[in-house]
């Protein structure tokens, strides 16, 4: 139980960290990766998306076996984007600073199923 606290504990302030100052750096990252964007509707909603992930990964954290069943969930976030930026990658169609940030949530979508199966395996142990 306590390897999950630490893992999702740690995702989510990670996720804070990566995320929040992205409301602040559009610009810049129009700068850096052209095309501009021109949807921020759809800019700002992937970062506030992404931000509710973190607090649910900090709730997750708090009692990992009463939200277990949510971990599945974190596990398809985590995958979704990661999978995405990996076949991009693959076509030439990403920077190589974006396929690094898809890698590490394929990381942590990794140690999020670790975490499933580890509070899985402490429930059983604890009955």
């Amino acid at each position: 139980m306590k390897l999950a606290r630490l893992i999702f504990a740690l995702a989510g302030i990670y996720g804070i960290g990566v995320l929040l100052p992205l409301y602040f750096e559009r610009a810049h990252i129009d700068n850096v990766y052209p095309p501009a964007i021109t949807h921020l509707e759809l800019y700002y909603g992937f970062v506030g998306l992404g931000l509710a992930w973190q607090i649910a990964f900090l709730i997750i954290a708090s009692n990992p076996a009463r939200y277990r069943p949510l971990m599945l969930a974190c596990i398809l976030e985590k995958l979704t984007y990661g999978l995405a930026v990996l076949v991009l990658a693959f076509q030439n169609r990403v920077a190589g600073a974006i396929m690094a940030f898809g890698t590490i949530d394929l990381v942590w979508g990794a140690l999020f199923v670790v975490a499933f199966l580890r509070v899985s395996q402490d429930s059983r142990g604890s009955r």
